[in-house]
Formats: structure tokens, sequence, C-alpha cells
């Protein structure tokens, strides 16, 4: 799987079958006239050059006007990570991210929190930065396992993550919609008060199927942030 470590060492140098589980409620987050709105165009997810394989198998494209990215991974590839950069505005201020998946295929009894193989249809990261320390909360499309699974996939001196599953199996080809406050799921996941919550630096994105060596394939559009 990715290392978000490498992310860190990047910014620092750069800046300085699955079941029938019902997909979980994610934290609403109902629009505000008040708010200030950015959608993040797909075209500025990148791949993680120095910790991804050599093959970008994301693409984006069109369904009925509207932009979609499709994530496809095929046994033998190298898994890759995509990443956006979020608004410099919205990085001490952010209120909610949202975004839609649509599973096409799904790896192989994959489960990021175990067992089974820690692949994914598709999954998100939300990135903070403080320092020298990178934290990512990742929100994880598993093929097996229970909904609201939480486990923490890395504790370190310069590098957290907790990953959490928020749906699994269900129907190939349907939307699923989902809202989060990153500084409210920051606190609950790794503690402290929320005026401390560091910057919001980054969201990623990875179809993934390298484990099970199986297929994976998902699409991703309407990525939003506000603040």
């Amino acid at each position: 799987m990715v290392s978000w470590t490498a992310l860190l060492l990047v910014s620092i140098a750069a800046s300085d079958g699955g079941t029938d589980a019902a997909p979980a409620a994610a934290t609403a987050v109902p629009p505000s006239p008040d708010r200030h709105r950015a959608v993040i165009p797909l075209s500025a997810f990148i791949p993680f050059k120095y910790d991804s394989g050599p093959v970008n198998y994301y693409a984006v494209g069109s369904e009925e006007g509207v932009p979609i990215l499709r994530g496809v991974y095929k046994p033998g590839l190298v898994n890759m990570t995509l990443m956006a950069e979020t608004p410099e505005k919205a990085r001490r201020a952010v209120k909610s991210v949202s975004w839609r998946w649509r599973p096409r295929v799904y790896p192989k009894d994959s489960n990021d929190c175990g067992p089974g193989p820690p692949d994914e249809a598709a999954s998100i990261f939300l990135a903070f930065k403080a320092g020298l320390k990178l934290m990512a909360l990742k929100y994880s499309l598993a093929t097996v396992g229970t909904v609201g699974t939480t486990c923490q996939s890395n504790r370190g001196w310069f590098f957290d993550r907790d990953t959490m599953i928020v749906q699994v199996g269900g129907p190939v080809d349907t939307w699923t919609s989902y809202s989060f406050d990153p500084r409210q799921e920051y606190v609950k996941h790794f503690g402290g008060k929320l005026e401390d919550v560091p910057e919001f630096v980054g969201i990623g994105v990875m179809t993934d199927g390298d484990n099970s060596k199986t297929p994976a394939e998902a699409d991703y559009a309407d990525f939003v942030v506000e603040w």
C-alpha cells in the first residue's frame, strides 16, 4: 500500500464479491450560503511519483457532461495513489469535504482493516500537515468486513494514519455520496482541540488490488471543499 511518508518528504522539499451491508452514514454537513466553496478539478489529481508504480491507471472522462475520474487496477501493476492540493484559504478554515464514488469491480475479499488483503475498490485520503509530521484519514470501500470498523494503520514520529471502513460491498455501478467535516474528524481520531487542528493540505484517491492480485475498478466525482 502507499506510504504517506513519501508525500511528507515531497511536501517538505517543495514547500520549505461483496456483502450486502449498507454504506455508512456520513457526517451530515449541510450547505451554507455563508461558506466559500471550491470544486477540486479532477485534473488536479496527480500521481505520487515517489511512492507509486510507473503506470498511472487513472483517467479523466465524462458521463452526461459530468467529469469522472476512473481508476482501473489490473493484476501485475503496482498500486498508485493520486493527490490534489486543497485551496490555501481552506486549509485552516475547512468546514466540509464531499465526494462521490462508484464501484465497478471489487478486488477479491479485500478489507483494509482485515482480515483479508488490504485492497479497496475505492478510497479517499484527507491529509493534514503540522511541521514535519503528516496525518492522514483514509475512508475505504471494502469488499468484505463491517461498516464502521476503524483501525490505526500507522503511528510514528513523522506519520500517523487511521483507516475507516465506510462502505462494504453493495451493487456495482451505483453512486454513493459522502460528506465530512475534516477538522471534526481529525479531533475524533487524533485528539486535541478544534483550534489546534493542523492544516488540511490534500485529498488522495486510491483504487487498488495489488495485494489480492485481482482487478479493482471505481469511479470518482464531485470533490468539493467548503470553508
